[in-house]
This record gives structure tokens, C-alpha cells and sequence, in this order.
């Protein structure tokens, strides 16, 4: 009996891990609308621009259930979402660094909704990213939503 226990906490703990495994996107080249279900006849929510973030919570068909930056839920064609990864400033200033430190040279501040490219991975608590003007640097993974 408690080996049978054993192997269902470890099986939950498991699963629960692939659970909160996040998978993010970006909307494609275009401004796309996004749907209050998975059809072009259904309502339509806003339009989102091009670049932003998404979480991508599932697929259905030729169409993804996906999450933004504010938690709403929404439905997009999967053909106008893209694997190359981009994040949201979601405080007022985030500081982007020379390198992964508090203390290392400041490179630009930006200011709350900038969008920014992730050129490297997440290393400890902090993302390298590329502002559209060219300028890279380092951000703080809790000042940027996407990652």
C-alpha cells in the first residue's frame, strides 16, 4: 500500500512538472486578430502586433489557445505565430546591462510594453535581449514578461 503511494505522489509530481513546463511564442511578421474560440466566425478580441509575446496553452486543429500578457485567453491561427522568441518590459524601468550583474554598465533603460528580442537563453535570472534599435543587453528575467 504505501509503495503504491509512493509511486502516485511521484507520478503527480511528474506530471505537475510538465504542467507548469511554459512554451512561448510570437505573433508573426503581421498584426493578427485574435478569437474568442478557435474559428474565424467567432468573436473577435483585438488585434494583436506584431512580435508580442504569447504562451501557447494548446492546439487545436490550425488553431492555438494562447495566453497574453495579461493573463486573457484568446484563439489564433497557429500559421501567424512564430518560434522566435521576444519579451514585454512589464515594469516601469527595466535596466538592460553589459552583463548578467546589477553592478556591470548600464546599456538602456526601457520603459513598461517595450518589446524585446531574446538573443541568448535564460541564465540566472536574467535574459540577453536585443532592443529594435540594435542596442543588446542584459535584463532581469522579473522585469520582462514572455520567458
Amino acid at each position: 500500500m504505501h509503495r503504491l503511494l509512493l509511486i502516485f505522489f511521484i507520478g503527480t509530481s511528474l506530471l505537475s512538472g510538465l504542467a507548469n513546463a511554459l512554451e512561448f511564442r510570437s505573433i508573426s511578421a503581421s498584426p493578427v486578430i485574435l478569437y474568442d474560440a478557435p474559428s474565424a466566425k467567432g468573436g473577435k478580441l483585438y488585434v494583436a502586433p506584431r512580435g508580442m509575446p504569447v504562451e501557447l496553452i494548446l492546439t487545436y486543429g490550425t488553431w492555438s489557445k494562447v495566453r497574453d500578457m495579461t493573463g486573457d485567453l484568446s484563439w489564433v491561427e497557429s500559421k501567424d505565430l512564430i518560434v522566435r522568441r521576444n519579451v514585454i518590459v512589464r515594469v516601469t524601468n527595466a535596466k538592460v546591462r553589459t552583463a548578467p550583474d546589477e553592478s556591470s554598465t548600464l546599456v538602456f533603460s526601457a520603459d513598461k510594453h517595450v518589446l524585446l528580442e531574446i538573443t541568448e537563453s535564460v541564465t540566472g535570472g536574467w535574459v540577453k535581449v536585443k532592443h529594435r534599435d540594435g542596442q543588446l543587453g542584459y535584463v532581469k528575467t522579473s522585469e520582462v514578461w514572455g520567458i
